[in-house]
């Protein structure tokens, strides 16, 4: 009778412990299902707020590492005397825990327009503008919703590679409190 009840009693801590890891795996894909999409959509509030229109794309390479483009165009003068525009495509990799979010680093290259490095007692008459290319590195932080809403803060700094003695910046820098939705 006592081995009976041994057996039965080890038979149901087995199924109990079966049921349980069955109800914590279930759990588990519930929770992270979620931040399984693999494309954004993201808009900068603080260039906005600024003078300027920046959105951005990314897609989700892996749990840890995705691709980008942001491109900014100035609408407000004070910002125009400074940077016309700028298209900036981006690899990142991320150390959270979440999926493709958490603190993240970044390396970037960017094509800008920034202002020209005018000498004001021999104007030449050129434009006021010079094109370039930089490379860059930056860094950041991303939060997700499980309803897939995005906040996203970063700052990143580059070196104007081709005209950098024409322009008034030979570092270049983009950054931003962003909002955006991944589907």
């Amino acid at each position: 009778m006592k081995k009976l009840l041994l057996v039965l009693l080890m038979g149901f801590s087995i199924l109990a412990i079966y049921a349980q890891h069955e109800q914590s795996n279930q759990e588990e894909q519930t929770n992270t299902d979620v931040y399984f999409g693999k494309q954004e959509v993201k808009l900068n509030a603080l260039f906005l707020i600024a003078g300027a229109i920046d959105v951005g794309y990314e897609y989700i390479l892996k749990e840890e590492s995705s691709l980008g483009i942001h491109a900014m165009v100035a609408y407000d003068d004070s910002i125009r005397d400074n940077i016309q525009y700028f298209i900036s495509p981006y690899y990142r990799y991320y150390f959270g825990e979440k999926y493709a979010a958490g603190f993240f680093l970044e390396g970037f290259g960017m094509l800008n327009s920034s202002e020209r490095d005018l000498d004001l007692l021999f104007d030449d008459g050129e434009e006021n503008y010079v094109t370039d290319f930089a490379l860059g590195i930056g860094l950041g932080g991303k939060w997700i919703t499980k309803s897939g809403f995005i906040g996203e803060i970063y700052v990143g700094y580059g070196r104007n590679l081709f005209k950098a003695d024409e322009s008034e910046y030979d570092l270049i820098g983009k950054g931003g409190i962003s909002i955006g939705y991944r589907f």
